[in-house]
């Protein structure tokens, strides 16, 4: 569910700040306050000559915790700007930009920088400059700097420099500005690259002495090119490096694809960041740039969105020693054992144990004690199979991986709405339900044996108990045998207190003989597997929206009526059939995710309407966003979910947004009168009038409904 909240965020993230690329005077307006970013001018050139083109550079000195933006800023935000004002026949080129880096800020990833940074720029001086003058260039600058909240700034740019018949550099600027233009990202010759149609589509660009970089990834130059928040999983070869692009808005592989590769390559300070600018035709993988996943460190920013470095590779990490090999089979085991008590165990072993009771009466409970241990076992190390397999083809997953996708969630929610319609007697498999226990069949009871624990580890997925997580961690970083070992001790874990019980006579002798006990506790269980199934479409909603919900709340009916249809003779079972497939070809695609989650209905807000609104009664809501706000889309992502959306139709709360992406002197003012300089802002009227209450910057779902149902 996490990975499309991540390109949901992203995806919306994008689609805000798309029409927002405006010309500097439709940029917001600064506020007064604390300034994030210390900005100035410097030049190479002590002195310039008529006619000739030196650099200058625009520095950044920006305040610890708080970055600006690159050309693309990504997810989320603006990049910086300037707007000159020179005299007659001077002239200013493009801000050339540095390699950025990658900013991850909850499920959006932007493009931007951090502490000192030098722009270049190129300066031309007219041929008929007047030696002997000295000349003022000065330009108006605006970025956006964000932490976690995003303020606006600019500033007035001066810089003065004489004009002689013999230029001369600047002893403490030239060298600096020189290193600046060295270190940019510039087209090499011998780099070449192409960019492969498909899903993900393949960006392959031959680079020379690939397998000594780290942390490479690819930045589009365009927004809507290339996700930003999509995991890229980048391979290098001999030959050089490969990526696994999600296309954004549109495909990728039919036209030019134009960016930079970035990496960190080692030189005599250490690790530095540096980048190649590319522009690849479309065209076939080029051989020999996918041998091996790239390495990346230990604090590279995206490591978890890339797996931890070792997700998606077909190289494994450092093996464990033997030492950390038995700690980690420890913690499996534990996990394992904790599991069997986690909600979303518990449904399925409460099934296992009435079983259970059965077949002690039966004579049973040794071998269907063993089947079940084999049934865990088998599906644990299915699922380790599934696991390594995905991750040699490059796919990000981990526990629980398979509930990221739609189609799987709504399948199981419809698993287990059956078996509770089962266990309440709408239908039987095998013999009747006043025969529970005794009289099963030997096959359906070892079958049902088997299967239950098989099912018992997909129903647990969804749950992480204690001491699993480093388990797993570890387990998906080795090689195979290492991961098979380390989930074959999960699964033991999880599969020897039940198993155990299956084993222990006196333990056996306390359970009492069947009888209609077992019949009101079949009925009682059914409750609890509704209740998963009841958990599970609630989680499908986040993935599928409401449209989703509908859709799995028709399949439920349906199948129910064919499940009843079935008593009833062949005519009825072909007309359940029949309104199952009529309503399956209007349902398949949300069932299958492809909808997208429900958002607020909002209107543009204003003084005259809050108070228009109040005037009838009704409680406000305000959010004052921006679409190039890292944390407002976040919270819009995170907290603005559809049971929030319920809650505001509930208590008839109007919301309105105030949407500050240009410039706007109202909205300027509202966030100056609260005591803000920038965006976001939340603030709630009641319904009964008065001052609005201002909400902390970081929302959450819970303090949402509180907030509007707590007046209720």
């Amino acid at each position: 569910m996490r990975v499309l909240m991540v390109r949901f965020a992203a995806l919306a993230a994008f689609f805000l700040a798309l029409f927002v690329v405006a010309p500097a005077h439709a940029q917001p307006q600064p506020l007064p306050g604390p300034r994030q970013v210390a900005a100035s001018l410097h030049s190479s050139r002590a002195a310039v000559a008529p006619g000739e083109r030196f650099t200058i550079v625009l520095q950044q000195d920006i305040n610890e915790g708080w970055h600006t933006y690159w050309r693309n800023p990504g997810g989320s935000g603006e990049a910086t700007t300037l707007t000159w004002t020179l005299p007659a026949g001077w002239r200013a080129g493009e801000i050339q930009w540095p390699a950025p880096e990658a900013l991850p800020f909850g499920p959006i990833v932007n493009f931007g920088y951090s502490g000192n940074v030098l722009f270049p720029v190129e300066i031309s001086v007219p041929a008929n400059a007047r030696v002997g003058s000295s000349v003022t260039l000065t330009a108006a600058g605006y970025w956006l700097v964000c932490a976690d909240i995003c303020v606006p700034e600019d500033a007035t740019l001066t810089l003065t420099i004489p004009v002689a018949a013999q230029g001369r550099d600047d002893p403490q600027w030239e060298p600096r500005v020189a290193q600046a233009v060295a270190n940019l990202p510039r087209t090499r010759d011998g780099v070449t690259a192409t960019i492969g149609q498909g899903s993900p589509a393949r960006l392959s660009v031959a680079l020379a002495n690939a397998n000594t970089l780290r942390n490479v990834r690819f930045f589009p130059f365009e927004r809507g090119v290339v996700k930003p928040d999509a995991p890229q999983h980048a391979r290098l070869g001999a030959s050089g490096v490969s990526f696994s692009l999600t296309e954004d808005l549109r495909p990728l592989g039919q036209q030019a694809l134009g960016g930079l590769v970035v990496y960190e390559t080692r030189e005599s300070a250490g690790w530095v960041r540096r980048g190649v600018e590319i522009a690849a035709a479309p065209g076939e993988p080029i051989a020999g740039t996918d041998d091996a996943a790239a390495p990346m460190s230990a604090d590279y920013a995206l490591a978890e969105l890339e797996g931890g470095g070792a997700v998606g590779t077909s190289s494994p990490a450092a093996e464990l020693s033997g030492v950390e090999l038995l700690i980690a089979l420890g913690l499996a085991f534990l996990g394992g054992l904790i599991l069997n008590i986690m909600p979303c165990v518990l449904p399925v072993l409460s099934v296992k144990a009435l079983a259970f009771a059965g077949g002690v009466q039966a004579g049973e409970a040794r071998r269907h004690g063993a089947l079940y241990f084999a049934g865990v076992m088998i599906a644990f190390l299915a699922l380790a199979g599934l696991l390594i397999v995905l991750r040699g083809a490059g796919e990000a997953v981990g526990w629980g991986f398979q509930l990221q996708a739609p189609w799987m969630t709504s399948a199981l929610a419809l698993l287990f709405f059956v078996i509770g319609l089962n266990l309440l007697g709408v239908f039987e498999f095998g013999s009747g339900a006043q025969n529970a226990g005794a009289g099963l069949a030997a096959r359906d009871g070892d079958a049902g044996a088997f299967f239950t624990g098989a099912l018992a580890v997909v129903a647990a997925t969804p749950c992480t108990a204690p001491f699993m997580a480093g388990a797993i961690g570890a387990a998906l970083t080795q090689s195979t045998l290492i991961t098979f070992v380390i989930f074959a001790a999960l699964g033991l874990g999880f599969a020897l207190p039940l198993t155990l019980l299956h084993f222990a006579p006196g333990l056996q002798r306390l359970v009492p003989k069947p009888g209609a006990w077992m019949e009101r506790a079949k009925n009682v269980l059914a409750f609890p597997m509704f209740g998963a199934a009841v958990w599970l479409a609630w989680v499908f909603t986040q993935q599928a929206g409401a449209d989703g919900t509908l859709a799995l709340l028709t399949l439920l009916v349906c199948v129910t009526f064919l499940i009843l249809a079935m008593r009833w003779g062949r005519v009825w079972v072909v007309v359940g059939v029949l309104q199952l497939a009529i309503a399956g070809a209007f349902i398949w695609k949300p069932l299958l995710g492809f909808q997208t989650q429900e958002v607020l209905v909002s209107e543009p807000w204003s003084v005259a309407r809050v108070g228009e609104l109040q005037g009838e009664g009704r409680a406000v809501f305000v959010n004052f966003t921006a679409a190039w706000c890292v944390t407002c889309k976040v919270n819009e992502v995170t907290a603005f979910t559809p049971a929030v959306a319920q809650a505001f139709a509930e208590s008839n709360t109007a919301y309105l947004v105030g949407d500050w992406t240009n410039r706007d002197g109202a909205i300027a003012a509202e966030l100056a009168a609260h005591g803000r300089a920038g965006v976001p802002l939340y603030l709630y009227y009641p319904a009964e009038g008065g001052e609005p209450r201002v909400l902390p910057q970081v929302l959450s779902e819970s303090l949402l409904r509180e907030t509007v149902l707590g007046d209720r």
